[in-house]
């Protein structure tokens, strides 16, 4: 039950078509009660004995047996016969009626259900802070809000269309069949727990294998999505038989956790159907005894009527088996996707945090210390940037560079120390505010699979024509986007694929003057372009930097020659700082960077 109460808890919302669909559902096993009771008054009127069956009949049958028995006295088998015929025919058609309505409720239902996981799914990512994603694979997220998704449906489907339908349909039709023989139904009851138990014990271990079936399809889609992304490098040096035997190992361990996952849940519906036949073979020669005997005063139309609902409740048994192995399954994938919805976001915004409009004086890093994990990044830095000043920070590559910018705008946050804008304490502001007033340039540009239009719109609300086209001159967009067929509405493909280095940098950087921040942070936007390339870029990145603070990740320590302070970091800390020529004339660090760099 705690499997099923969980995804009752996502139904909860909507509990006016819940009890629409019941009050359908009802309706139409009811009816289907009324449609398949017209057997036994067929049976009588046809083999002559109605008047016999109608006093062995008591409750509500015994009624309607009665009512047709003074119609055959009064105008004859035939028309009496007729009568059952339509009212069969008139049953029927509401039955059906009424089991199409249920599910014309249970689907925008169940569809709506799964859209609101989805969407808290999405919202969840987005929240999450950067280190989040350097710790899980995204194969497996993707993973999780398709395969595991599709799982959950199929459990909501289970519980909302078996445990609601499926329960009415026995209990009503088990009440009717009481009515016909006591005597035979207990007899019956004596059997069904042992199905339970049987069915109970084969599900034991679904769950589990369910699980591993979805974190072996997320690691499955992880290296397809890494193998696709790296098709260069892997064509490059000869890694296809190398990517191929790890897909086909993970592909083989899916196949065979699959097939161990499959034969569990298809015993259900086999399993369940003979033990079916096998309670009807035995109630076949109970009952039989008791109409030969007489000993229950059971007429023989009456003992087909009791045949014919049993097994109208054979199948329900069937597809409440079927349904628990679904619910098994589903609650694997359900708790999968509740670990991502309760993971715990380290980056949060205090309740009560302050709006920041504008950035007036300083930043200020006090005794900043990060740790990822047992690892070290940062160790006691403190800096301070002025407002329109250029601070870069150069180093080898794990000096801690890029983490230290990544503080700032609070992707992470530190594990000791603070940082403070104006003076405030950037946990105090309030996190939209606070990142509207940054720009972010980085060495990888970041292209969505959109229109140029929209990537240098993105984040701001949307923008005019003519300042979009503004931004874009001043990066030195505007002449090679004109130069597309579709100009502005070009769509860029898959991260930007459609465009050269050169270009996807352009467009990040007129994402940037659009925006018009005045906190800049760059990571060394133009190292991995070509001459001509980077020219372009550095002139665009000049024209950004004007009259902003700007933090500067340098790699080619010949950019930023003229910045106010360089920063250089060893080991997460400060080794040195100062201005260019202040740093050269020291001899350490710093000079011996610039030399390597030279001797290149």
């Amino acid at each position: 039950m705690k499997n099923i109460s969980r995804i009752l808890q996502y139904v909860k919302d909507y509990k006016g078509k819940v009890i629409l669909y019941f009050v359908f559902s009802l309706l139409a096993v009811l009816f289907s009660l009324f449609s398949l009771g017209m057997l036994s008054p067929i049976m009588a009127v046809i083999f002559g004995v109605m008047g016999e069956t109608a006093q062995k009949a008591d409750g509500f049958l015994g009624s309607i047996l009665g009512t047709i028995n003074q119609v055959v006295t009064e105008q004859g088998k035939t028309n009496a016969l007729a009568y059952i015929c339509i009212a069969a025919v008139g049953f029927t058609l509401l039955k059906n009626l009424f089991l199409y309505l249920s599910m014309f409720v249970l689907t925008p239902l169940r569809n709506a259900i799964l859209r609101r996981l989805r969407e808290e799914m999405f919202d969840k990512i987005l929240s999450l802070p950067i280190g989040f994603f350097t710790e899980e694979r995204k194969g497996d997220l993707v993973s999780k809000m398709t395969n595991d998704m599709s799982e959950v449906e199929y459990s909501i489907v289970s519980v909302l269309e078996v445990f609601i339908r499926e329960p009415l349909t026995i209990i009503f039709f088990l009440v009717a069949m009481v009515s016909i023989s006591p005597q035979l139904t207990v007899f019956l009851l004596v059997f069904l727990p042992v199905a339970g138990l049987i069915i109970g014990r084969i599900s034991k271990s679904l769950k589990r294998i369910s699980t591993q079936a979805q974190e072996q399809t997320g690691a499955m889609l992880g290296l397809i999505d890494e193998t696709i992304a790296g098709m260069r490098v892997v064509k490059a040096f000869n890694a296809e038989k190398h990517q191929r035997l790890r897909f086909f190992q993970l592909n083989n361990i899916l196949f065979r956790t699959k097939n161990s996952l499959t034969t569990r849940r298809d015993l259900a519906s086999p399993v369940s159907e003979t033990l079916g036949v096998l309670v009807v073979s035995i109630i076949l020669w109970y009952g039989g005894r008791l109409v030969l005997s007489n000993e229950g005063e059971l007429a023989g139309a009456l003992f087909l009527q009791y045949i014919v609902y049993f097994t109208q409740i054979i199948n329900p048994f069937k597809n409440l088996s079927t349904a628990f192995y679904n619910v098994k399954k589903g609650s694997a994938a359900l708790q999968r996707i509740e670990d991502l919805l309760h993971t715990e976001n380290v980056v949060k915004e205090m309740p009560n945090a302050k709006p920041i409009k504008s950035f007036e004086h300083t930043i200020e890093l006090k005794n900043v210390h990060f740790n990822y994990g047992d690892k070290k990044i940062l160790n006691g830095i403190d800096l301070e940037i002025e407002k329109g000043k250029t601070v870069a920070l150069v180093g080898a590559s794990g000096a801690g560079k890029s983490t230290l910018v990544d503080l700032i705008p609070r992707f992470h946050d530190v594990s000791s120390g603070e940082i403070l804008i104006d003076g405030v304490n950037v946990k105090e502001y309030k996190l939209d505010d606070m990142r509207r007033l940054m720009g972010v340039v980085s060495q990888d540009p970041i292209l969505f699979n959109d229109t140029i239009y929209n990537n240098i719109t993105l984040g701001t609300g949307g923008a005019t024509q003519e300042r979009v086209e503004e931004a874009a001159k001043i990066a030195h967009a505007h002449n090679f986007i004109m130069k597309k067929e579709l100009g502005y509405l070009t769509e860029v493909g898959d991260r930007g694929s459609r465009l050269s280095g050169g270009e996807r940098q352009r467009v990040t950087i007129a994402r940037a003057v659009l925006k018009n921040p005045p906190i800049l942070i760059l990571d060394e936007a133009t190292s991995s372009l070509d001459t001509e390339s980077e020219r372009m870029v550095q002139d665009a990145i000049n024209q950004l930097m004007q009259h902003r603070t700007c933090i500067v990740i340098a790699h080619r320590l010949s950019t930023v020659q003229h910045a106010d302070e360089i920063i250089v970091l060893n080991n997460g800390t400060i080794a040195e700082r100062g201005t260019h020529a202040t740093l050269i004339q020291n001899n350490g660090l710093y000079k011996k960077l610039v030399e390597m760099q030279q001797v290149r």
